[in-house]
């Protein structure tokens, strides 16, 4: 039997209980956990969609990868995607984690991730007994391991830093890649909260100032969980790769990966709509302008977080002692050593708590620094 790693988020049982014992309650800002209503366009586009006796399509509706390209096209800065190659997919996780597999990666091969990154990059390759390498170059490889990468994972907005990557360096990327003949797929579903210089948009994987005007081997991955609060449907998709994408969906077929017909619906109408997108933005920005200078006051230092729904900080201590500091104040928070030996010293600060439970820690945060 394969026997994967333990779910790391089980450690922060005994911090949560701690956490729970505060007279206030517990605000809970470690999981990315959507918390917002979900949009009435889409509920009601899914309501609609509800007479679904017959099997939906792997590939997803013409309607639904036509939504996609509009998209790409409005908010991606791609303006010639083929709608034969994208595909929806149940939640970009999944992908993540059976991208290798699909790909047809095994024992020898090697799957670069981000040095600090999201720990399915990692799963994805142990599932095929591939081997991962935490890198944020292919030039920091030495030459034996390079020969060996078949895929690239990139994560731009990154989780859990927020770090965005410019232009010129995931062409950098793509260009490197190609060299070796990896594919080059980047999970880009924080694309679309920008902060400061990313208000308008960050560089994305098959713009042609990145890829040149040629997606060969080069996969996008996105969720509408965080820009539209359905992560409860599981509505994702992955465009680009025409030399990839239609074996990519065969695979799919025969493994009955599917997204369901009405929450492609959803998906379609969901991506039409950049009204909601814009007011779930505004209270996530609402969010973190409250967050920072209180985390700074007890004497955090925040790094990167250039977009995204995080905020990466450092008291320049252990993890698991800034954990528990703030557990004391009833708030919990994502250990940075979740996401490598990088992020040791780290804590990941979630956005995605309803705006009471951030007063409520912004406050205790303040009440700790005056009572210090």
């Amino acid at each position: 039997m394969l026997t994967l790693p333990d779910y790391p988020w089980e450690a922060l049982r005994p911090y949560r209980e701690q956490a729970a014992r505060h007279p206030g309650g517990t605000v809970d800002l470690s999981i990315g956990t959507p918390v917002d209503p979900t949009p009435d366009v889409i509920q009601e586009a899914l309501r609609s969609a509800a007479d679904a006796p017959g099997y939906p399509t792997t590939h997803g509706t013409e309607a639904l990868r036509e939504a996609v390209v509009d998209w790409f096209a409005r908010r991606r800065r791609v303006p010639d995607l083929d709608p034969a190659f994208v595909m929806p997919t149940v939640g970009s996780k999944e992908l993540v984690a059976w991208l290798p597999l699909l790909l047809g990666l095994g024992e020898g091969d090697v799957v670069v991730r981000p040095v600090v990154a999201y720990p399915t990059y990692d799963i994805g390759a142990q599932l095929t007994g591939a081997t991962s390498v935490a890198a944020d170059s292919l030039r920091d490889l030495d030459d034996d391991v390079r020969a060996r990468v078949k895929l690239v994972w990139v994560n731009s907005p990154g989780n859990p830093t927020g770090i965005v990557r410019s232009a010129e360096s995931l062409a950098e990327t793509v260009a490197d890649a190609r060299a070796i003949g990896a594919v080059v797929a980047s999970d880009e579903c924080y694309s679309e909260l920008g902060w400061g210089q990313w208000e308008d948009g960050v560089p994305g994987l098959l713009e042609d100032a990145v890829s040149g005007g040629d997606h060969t081997d080069l996969l996008a991955v996105y969720s509408m969980s965080k820009q539209s609060n359905v992560a409860g449907y599981r509505a994702a998709f992955v465009a680009g790769a025409p030399n990839l994408l239609p074996s990519l969906v065969n695979n799919r077929k025969h493994a009955g990966m599917i997204v369901p017909y009405p929450v492609q619906e959803a998906m379609r109408v969901g991506l039409a709509d950049e009204a909601h997108v814009q007011v779930q933005k505004d209270l996530y920005r609402g969010r973190r302008e409250r967050l920072i200078p209180a985390l700074e006051a007890f004497g955090l230092r925040i790094d990167h977080s250039q977009a995204g729904l995080y905020l990466w900080c450092t008291a320049g201590e252990d993890t698991w002692a800034t954990v528990g500091r703030l557990a004391e104040l009833g708030i919990v928070v994502g250990p940075g050593s979740f996401y490598g030996e990088a992020g040791e010293g780290y804590v990941r600060v979630a956005l995605t708590a309803p705006d009471e439970r951030v007063d409520a820690a912004t406050a205790r945060l303040v009440e700790a620094v005056k009572g210090s």
